[in-house]
Order: C-alpha cells, then sequence, then structure tokens
C-alpha cells in the first residue's frame, strides 16, 4: 500500500495529477499492444459508462484485505523497500544496522526470509468471515514489485521465492470455501518510477559513491532498469514499463478471474494502457451477460460510474450516488512492531458511517511476517463478530436514506481524513425496503436517545412512526415523538458499549430540518490538517471542513444542503438517484 512521498497531502497530488485523466504522448502509446477480451467494452471513457456496479458488492458492504508480503519482514512498516535506499529515512538505519548496508544487502536480500510458516488462509478466512467480512483482497504485487501469484512472466514471485506458495491461489480457495467474493490489489503501476531509489547511493559517509544493489544489472528484474532523465511521477511515461504493467496485470486478472481488482492511484498512466485493462477485466469475466459484469475495479480518481471510487484512509463527505469504497488499515500497511493497533471501535464507526453514505470498507488486517495475527487482533475479530451479529441487519444489504446523519461530526471528505470523535449525538441512517435504521455511534450516558432528525412534522403530514425497537434487545422500548425528535429510552443493560441501533417502521419517513436549520447544529467538528495525520480533531465555530454555515443552512460550494440532505424538497427523485446510478433497488 502506498505510505506516502513524503507526506499523505503530497502523495495525494501525485495521485490526483494523474488521475485527470490527461492522455500520455500519442507516439509513445504507438508501441504499446493492449490485447483485450472481447465483449462490450474498449479503452475509452465513454465505452466505460455503460458499466453498472454489481449487487453483490452493494449488498456485501464490508471486506477485509491481507495487505502483506516480504516488506512485512523487518517489522518497521510500509514502504520498506524504497526506505532502506533513503540515507535519512529511520528504516534506512534500522536496515543497516540489521541486516547490512544496501550496496550488498538490499531488499533483495529480505525477499527470502519471508517464509510464512505460521499462515493458514483456510483459518483466518474463516475467521474473517465470522468478523463480518463478505469479501476478501489478497495483495497482488505491492510497488516492491515482487508477485504473489504463480506468474510465468516474472521470476521474482512468492512460488518461486521466499514462501513457495501461491499466495493469491491459497487465499482465493479459502475464501471460495467460506463463499466470500474474491479480490486482488495491484500497486505494480507505480513500481518502476518508486523503486528508482534503489538505483542511487549515499552521498556522504563510508560508503558515499557505492552504487546500490539496485544498479547492479544482475537484478534489474527485480529493481528494474534506470528510469530516463524526468520519468518521476508516481506512473511512469515510458511505454516499456506501460506494456510490462499490462501484460503482468492481464496475466493476473486471466489467471485467476478474480471478483475485484484493485488499483493503488488513478486510472494507470492516465491513458488508454490502463482504460484498456479495465475494459479486458469487465470482458473477461465469466459471469457476465450483456454489458452486466460482475467484476468491481477500484481505483483512486472519480468514476461516474465506470467504476468504483476509492478512498485510502478516508470517506465522503455525504452520501455518494455511486457506490465508493474506503480502503484502511488497524495499523500500518504492513507489520509495525512500533505501531498500536486501531480499537474495534473505530471500526465499528468507520463502517456505520461509510454505509450510511452509499460506500463500503475494506479494511486491512495486518499479518505478522509469518503469516499469523497478534493475540490482539484475533481479540478484535472477535468483537467484531459479536457486533455484527447484532447489527448486521443495519449494514448488510441497505441502502442510504434522505440524509446519512445526524450530529456534532462533519467532513471535508477524501484521502488520508479517516479519525473523527464520535459520540451517541452522532446517528448514522441506513434503510432496507420499509425500515430505518439509525445507528447512534456510542451508548448515551442518560440512556436517553434522540433522533432530531425524526420530529414530528410541522405540516403533521411525515414521520408517522409505527414502531420502533432496539437491535438486541428482545424487551420493548418506550418511545416518543415530538417537535425535538424522536426519543426512545433504552434498557439500564447496554446492548453495544460502541453503538445503539435502532429498528424503525414508519409512514413517510423524511428529515426534518429545526427551525429552518439542519439537524446538525454549527460548530461542527472538522479535521485540521495536522488532525488528519496525528488523528487530533479541531472545531470551527461556523465551518466544517468546506462547509460554510448561512444561517439557515449548509453551503458546500455552491450546492445547498440542508444538513446532510441532499434535497429533502425532492426526496424521490435523490433515492431513485442513488439506486439508479449503482444499479439496485432497496
Amino acid at each position: 500500500m502506498n505510505h506516502v512521498i513524503r507526506s499523505p497531502f503530497l502523495r495525494l497530488l501525485a495521485i490526483l495529477a494523474l488521475a485527470s485523466g490527461i492522455e500520455s504522448v500519442k507516439s509513445e502509446q504507438a508501441s504499446v499492444s493492449l490485447p483485450i477480451a472481447a465483449g462490450p467494452f474498449a479503452g475509452t471513457m465513454d465505452s466505460l459508462t455503460n458499466y453498472h456496479c454489481p449487487d453483490w458488492f452493494r449488498e456485501a458492504k464490508f471486506g477485509i484485505w491481507a495487505h502483506w508480503g516480504p516488506q512485512a519482514v523487518p517489522m518497521e512498516g510500509d514502504w520498506y523497500a524504497r526506505h532502506i535506499y533513503e540515507p535519512n529515512n529511520r528504516q534506512y538505519a534500522h536496515h543497516l544496522a540489521t541486516y547490512g548496508h544496501p550496496s550488498t544487502n538490499g531488499y533483495k536480500d529480505i525477499i527470502p526470509l519471508w517464509k510464512a510458516e505460521k499462515w493458514d488462509p483456510d483459518r483466518l478466512m474463516a475467521l474473517y468471515k465470522k468478523a463480518g467480512a463478505r469479501y476478501f483482497v489478497s495483495m497482488g504485487s505491492h510497488h516492491d514489485n515482487f508477485y504473489l501469484w504463480n506468474s510465468k512472466l516474472h521470476d521474482w514471485n512468492s512460488v518461486k521465492m521466499g514462501p513457495h506458495k501461491d499466495v493469491v491461489g491459497e487465499w482465493q480457495k479459502a475464501a471460495k470455501k467460506q463463499g466470500l467474493r474474491f479480490g486482488v490489489s495491484e500497486h505494480l503501476g507505480a513500481s518502476f518510477t518508486w523503486f528508482q531509489s534503489s538505483h542511487g547511493s549515499d552521498k556522504t559517509g563510508p560508503f558515499a559513491g557505492v552504487p546500490y544493489d539496485g544498479a547492479d544489472p544482475k537484478y534489474e528484474s527485480l529493481y528494474h532498469f534506470k528510469a530516463q532523465p524526468g520519468d518521476n511521477g508516481w506512473y511512469s511515461k515510458d511505454p516499456r514499463w506501460q506494456q510490462q504493467w499490462f501484460d503482468r496485470i492481464k496475466e493476473l486478472v486471466d489467471g485467476y478471474h478474480p471478483d475485484l481488482l484493485y488499483t493503488d492511484g488513478g486510472v494507470p498512466f492516465g491513458n488508454e494502457v490502463g482504460r484498456s485493462l479495465i475494459a479486458h477485466l469487465y470482458n473477461q469475466d465469466p459471469h457476465r451477460h450483456g454489458a452486466q459484469t460482475q467484476v468491481i475495479y477500484n481505483c483512486k480518481q472519480k468514476s461516474e460510474g465506470r467504476w468504483v471510487e476509492d478512498l485510502e484512509r478516508g470517506v465522503m463527505p455525504g452520501i455518494n450516488p455511486n457506490p465508493w469504497q474506503t480502503d484502511t488499515s488497524i495499523g500500518d500497511w504492513f507489520y509495525n512492531k512500533n505501531w498500536k493497533f486501531r480499537p474495534v471501535s473505530w471500526t465499528i464507526h468507520m463502517l456505520a458511517d461509510i454505509v450510511s453514505k452509499n460506500g463500503n470498507l475494506l479494511l486491512n488486517v495486518v499479518q505478522r511476517p509469518d503469516g499469523s495475527l497478534d493475540p490482539e487482533v484475533e481479540q478484535m475479530l472477535e468483537e467484531l463478530a459479536e457486533w455484527i451479529s447484532v447489527h448486521g441487519e443495519a449494514i448488510y444489504g441497505t441502502r442510504p436514506w434522505l440524509v446519512y446523519g445526524e450530529g456534532a461530526v462533519s467532513y471535508k471528505g477524501g484521502h488520508f481524513a479517516e479519525d473523527f470523535k464520535y459520540s451517541s449525538k452522532d446517528i448514522r441512517f441506513t434503510t432496507k425496503g420499509n425500515t430505518l435504521y439509525a445507528l447512534a455511534l456510542g451508548w448515551p450516558e442518560d440512556g436517553e436517545l434522540l433522533v432530531r432528525s425524526l420530529a414530528n412534522s410541522a405540516t403533521g403530514t411525515g414521520n408517522a412512526i409505527q414502531s420502533v425497537s432496539l437491535l438486541g434487545y428482545k424487551g420493548k422500548v418506550t418511545w416518543s415523538q415530538s417537535t425535538n425528535g424522536l426519543s426512545v429510552k433504552l434498557p439500564p443493560q447496554q446492548v453495544s458499549k460502541y453503538t445503539a441501533g435502532l429498528r424503525i417502521v414508519g409512514k413517510n419517513l423524511k428529515p426534518v430540518v429545526h427551525g429552518g436549520r439542519s439537524a446538525n447544529p454549527p460548530g461542527c467538528q472538522r479535521q485540521s490538517r495536522a488532525g488528519r495525520r496525528l488523528g487530533r480533531t479541531a472545531r470551527g465555530s461556523n465551518q466544517a471542513g468546506n462547509h460554510r454555515w448561512s444561517g439557515e443552512h449548509w453551503i458546500l460550494g455552491s450546492r445547498q444542503r440542508l444538513g446532510f440532505v441532499e434535497d429533502v424538497r425532492n426526496p424521490a427523485g435523490h433515492l431513485q438517484s442513488v439506486r439508479q446510478r449503482g444499479n439496485g433497488a432497496s
């Protein structure tokens, strides 16, 4: 997974620059061969507009990812294969002290140390399914150019080296046994420029001027050849590398036929090369019926429905009409002995928030180098399983309501912003048929839950609530409705310390705007730039991210939002838009 070029902000700029869709020089493309499977899709943006997100993804909501490979061996975290060639980086210092100087003992010497001796994919997949995962994603290749599948095009792979196992294939078998959809992530597109520091040398010290092992022609197939001057973007401009990427990811797709393919960046190379691979993925789907394919393509570029947009360690600011996904991790991307794991409350709150906005959560469960999980990670999965067994009906198969929620926390949205201080006053909504679910992101200390969006309608024609029940509680709850909202008296014994989930049935349920204002008061929390990196939050008296309080409603750019609502004056149109763009029905 991508750490950052130096910071998440700088890395995001690199990704967004490539995601702008700017074509590479036409003469470069003339030398690239792009054979794709026959079918309705071609490598153009216009052709890809025929794509519709399959229902299975919209129903699934939650996936688990194994972001795992040789870079886990030192237990020093993400981007290890690159950082050991950057003398000012802490991972360089660790590598020098532990393994030797990278002029002789480089990343190639880490790969044989990855044995995966305690890896039990069947056991892990059973844990992941119990914890609520409906799909699973395996690492295919990270930026380190080491493949976890049985490649015939590249010798640096997990069958010939390291654990001597087809990691992708074994994960896929385990997923199928558990009835989970299976995906693969590819980070190869950025590898060609990402790995160029391996061709350098120390500037000072006893090894000054001594080339790193990446400059040795014997290892060119791992570290790549040296890039042309000026070819230093996230994606290379070199057609030779673009051809190599296409051929090898096509081999991965054709060999395993994954249900999902994730790319770590925008559409690779921002040109026909990347688009043709997407078209091939869609066309080769053995379960395709006409233009209705059952596969998912994820990348970090706005899709307008052509694929499923992915946000790394971030969330959407509101309901997106098109299905989308957040990818994040309970810790660092690769195992890092210096990091603490996220609490299960964080995972649950992220899941509830994302699903309320028409998204899915893909969560990296960090594995040790030997393939096992730390005891505290297994405990987290057990707690997650307990929660999902009670609250899963408010997650799986749901669709957004007219608003995604209410409460004190609002968002600017985007990558690298995922730490928010939620409370029981922050409520997220989902719907399924005629049922509305309200998930409070905490258990109220006073035992009273107030849902302000479900107040009595001023006209007396809306929000005719017929029944209210508490998920996980067999008894009846006392509730009342007033102009302040729906008030529910909860039982003394907590169902969950992380959430309180209501199942609400009624007629003409619409969010109420209080006194001309939304249920979301001014003074919302937002994330400062520093807070995004450090997990801190900041308060703004009249701002929340790029939202602006006008005294009557929130304004996002030139679009007005009543609270979190797209347009409460046209609820049917809003819901139709959300459902049709995902090609699903609630």
